[in-house]
């Protein structure tokens, strides 16, 4: 078995070709530059580079011949979030491989997209963005009318990977305090991409538990106090999460953009919960346990 990669020097493709690896399975991953040191580092692995670009239908065709499964994640301009870039080069990965005859075909979306998303309160007033959360819409039904004999639709929350470094919504709490506008009582469904890829190597080796499946990832359901008080006693330090509306976040460093995702996730939350994963037998990790992973 060969398994296609997009995005595989990140965090989900990344944590997938590992997943994959350690189970065996071959790997073979698009980038853009075959000699930057994350490319290279996979190379050292084991997975055969092949060069190629999401807008280049061309490319993906030459990428996906020969594979049985591509793991697919979309990539949005960050130059042009409004554009229709992230579904364009969605349905080119989805286009190529169904020309390239592929079997097996596994992506990544996020909680909430489609019946929940239409559904929520506020959606029918035009209060969320609905940019955005089409076109992750659209591209999960790319999928799953793509004509695959197998496909898997994964829908993670979010990342406890977002609190390393700097990130859209934690910003940069290195001085112990993070910036947040998620109220009080919010309470975030987390997932590690660690399991985002375990799920979707799961997917290709054992296709029948998986398949024709939206499957939402969480493995906890936190407040932002929650995550600063595990944080703390992790590691050592007292790490605060000061309760503040979205806009009085944005005075002290969140980015503005982040106020429509942040708003709605306060009113209506996320479908994601653990309880989801492990009734298909999935693995899971708690936040402590991968605060005490990564920060211990």
């Amino acid at each position: 078995m060969t398994i296609l990669v997009i995005g595989a020097t990140g965090k989900q493709g990344g944590a997938t070709a590992r997943a994959l690896l350690d189970r065996g399975v071959a790997v073979r991953a698009l980038v853009r530059d075959t000699g930057t040191d994350a490319a290279l580092a996979l190379r050292d692995r084991g997975v055969e580079l092949v060069r190629g670009d999401l807008d280049d239908p061309a490319s993906l065709l030459a990428a996906a011949d020969g594979a049985d499964g591509v793991f697919s994640i979309p990539f949005p301009d960050v130059t042009d979030l409004r554009g229709d870039a992230e579904l364009r080069r969605s349905r080119n990965v989805v286009e190529a491989a169904r020309k390239a005859g592929v079997s097996h075909f596994v992506h990544s979306s996020v909680s909430g997209a489609g019946d929940f998303h239409r559904n929520q309160p506020g959606w029918a007033e035009g209060r969320w963005d609905r940019h955005y959360w089409e076109s992750k819409a659209d591209i999960d039904e790319l999928v799953r009318t793509g004509g695959f004999a197998h496909w898997t639709v994964l829908k993670p929350a979010t990342f406890m990977e977002n609190l390393l470094g700097w990130s859209y919504l934690f910003g940069d709490w290195s001085d112990g305090t993070i910036v947040t506008g998620f109220a009080k009582d919010t309470r975030i469904a987390w997932i590690a991409v660690d399991d985002i890829g375990e799920t979707a190597a799961t997917a290709f080796t054992d296709p029948g538990r998986l398949d024709g499946m939206d499957v939402e990832l969480a493995g906890d359901l936190l407040t932002m106090t929650e995550v600063a008080a595990i944080l703390s006693e992790v590691t050592g330090r007292t790490i605060t999460a000061p309760v503040r509306t979205p806009q009085e976040a944005v005075e002290h460093g969140m980015l503005p953009a982040m106020i429509n995702a942040v708003e709605q996730m306060n009113e209506n939350g996320a479908p994601a919960r653990p309880e989801i994963p492990r009734a298909l037998g999935l693995p899971t990790t708690d936040f402590r346990t991968w605060a005490r992973r990564t920060f211990s």
